[in-house]
């Protein structure tokens, strides 16, 4: 049974500072992802941010090849703010097995975060991901912009993912 959604409560003031991430956003063209260690791949992406009238804000992230249009990654979570500061947690949880919370601030309409712990599943396959840093920026032609880089136990942090967004409601 899912849980409802109750998009008419009122928003917490804790989270105000969000409310330009509220809606659901499709990429507007193929994000691109590239690695070192991998061949470079086009995927389109669907964002949902939401509230249900407590301090954070729900979040899930799904992602599609961009031709076989084949599920690929899934993230869901949470963003807190600490109160009466520009200080951000993103909780998330990845369907690869990843558990992780970044840190960072909110400057203006731009979530500059990086990770501060990591977990995995036992059976997680490596190499393994041990540190993220992401970038959520609002642009000024309104598209949402998501930047993510990630390191391995072999590769620095590197770009992995880049790709813009239009909200479609």
């Amino acid at each position: 049974m899912a849980c409802p959604v109750h998009q008419s409560a009122e928003m917490n003031p804790a989270i105000l500072p969000l409310d330009w991430l509220l809606g659901t956003w499709q990429s507007d063209e193929p994000g691109e992802g590239c690695f070192p260690t991998i061949k470079p791949f086009r995927y389109l992406e669907t964002l949902q941010f939401s509230h249900v009238g407590q301090p954070v804000v729900n979040f899930s992230f799904n992602a599609f090849h961009a031709d076989s249009k084949k599920p690929l990654h899934r993230e869901c979570g949470f963003i807190r703010m600490q109160p009466g500061s520009n200080k951000v947690a993103f909780i998330v949880a990845q369907n690869s097995g990843l558990v992780e919370i970044e840190e960072g601030e909110l400057v203006g309409q731009q979530l500059n975060l990086h990770s501060h712990a990591i977990a995995r599943i036992s059976f997680a396959r490596e190499p393994h991901v041990n540190e993220i840093s992401r970038v959520f920026q609002l642009r000024a032609d309104g598209k949402l912009e998501q930047r993510v880089s990630m390191a391995i136990d072999t590769q620095p942090l590197t770009e992995h993912l880049r790709i813009t967004y239009v909200r479609s409601f």
